[in-house]
């Protein structure tokens, strides 16, 4: 019996040589834009019906090491025989040996029943034993799918809600309300619930895995996990003779430092209860670096007051 040969690399749009990840990730990308809940053009629904067999296919090294025994002549659609032998193989759930099955309205195409169906483990259909009681499949969930999502300190800091928009090609796109809870860190993933691939079977669908990124802010930064850092400039008098110098907070609130007297550029001060969130209703530290900042154009009176100041001490910095 002969069947239409698939090109599973093309359905993907990757090489033959292609890696596990340049697999996976070329199939998350296809699978987002023809997701039936996005793609409603006509033909969508076999469109991902065909993504999803290739990926069933090439990220199993043992069916993608018998697909590829095939040879890279044939092309997608030829008429295609299945090697001798391949309406008999083995399946017993108990692992005890078994008779003869056929599949039958597994939901993949009959190239891949033709010549995968002896590897077992699919994720659709049903197999049945020759003239005997059939074997049901059970439900599988659908896949997980992956996108990004970039925020800003502020909102681990306060914790928000971003709303974000998945392009999926062809004009269609979904759009989703996604909570960030406080103390959230970059690199962690928020799961939405069932947005992923549908299930087969009546499984579940699968999820959408979000990955936090931290988008640079101007005036602080993470240090470590629960502290931000900041620096904070000062006048040459507030850092010789002490001062308290308002700064702004990572919410917009008003702070004050107290520098001690004599400090130098880089000197650090630590502002407990002023970083991220951590759990149990604790918060992190901000950390602020003093840099001393002189006039770029002193006035005639500021000059007098500096070179005054030059007679006057002995201090010189390179001596310590």
């Amino acid at each position: 019996m002969s069947v239409k040969f698939h090109d599973y690399y093309a359905t993907l749009g990757v090489a033959r040589d292609a890696g596990e990840e340049e697999i996976r990730k070329a199939y998350r990308k296809l699978a987002r834009k023809h997701h039936p809940d996005v793609d409603k053009s006509e033909g969508s629904t076999q469109r991902f019906a065909q993504i999803a067999e290739a990926y069933e296919v090439l990220k199993d090294p043992k069916k993608r090491q018998r697909y590829d025994a095939l040879g890279a002549s044939w092309k997608d659609g030829q008429e295609f025989t299945p090697p001798s032998g391949w309406q008999e193989f083995r399946f017993d759930p108990r692992g005890q040996g078994g008779g003869e099955f056929e599949f039958g309205d597994s939901g993949f195409s009959s190239f891949f029943e033709s010549f995968f169906g002896n590897l077992g483990g699919q994720p659709y259909g049903r197999a049945s034993r020759r003239g005997g009681a059939g074997h049901a499949r059970g439900p599988r969930a659908g896949e997980s799918l992956e996108a990004s999502i970039e925020i800003g300190l502020e909102d681990l800091y306060n914790g928000a809600t971003r709303t974000i928009t998945l392009e999926g090609g062809d004009a269609h796109s979904r759009t989703y309300d996604v909570r960030i809870p406080p103390g959230t860190r970059d690199g962690s993933v928020v799961r939405l619930r069932g947005q992923g691939s549908p299930g087969s079977n009546g499984g579940p669908a699968g999820d959408l895995l979000l990955r936090v990124g931290i988008r640079p802010h101007p005036r602080f930064a993470l240090s470590g996990e629960n502290d931000l850092a900041t620096v904070l400039p000062v006048a040459p008098w507030e850092a010789a003779l002490g001062a308290k110098v308002g700064l702004q907070a990572l919410d917009g609130g008003s702070l004050v430092l107290t520098v001690p007297p004599g400090s130098s550029s880089g000197k650090k001060l630590r502002m407990r209860g002023m970083g991220l969130p951590r759990g149990g209703g604790e918060r992190g530290d901000l950390i602020v670096e003093l840099r001393i900042v002189v006039p770029a154009s002193p006035t005639d009176d500021e000059k007098k007051a500096f070179e005054e100041l030059a007679r006057a001490s002995r201090f010189d910095p390179r001596r310590g």
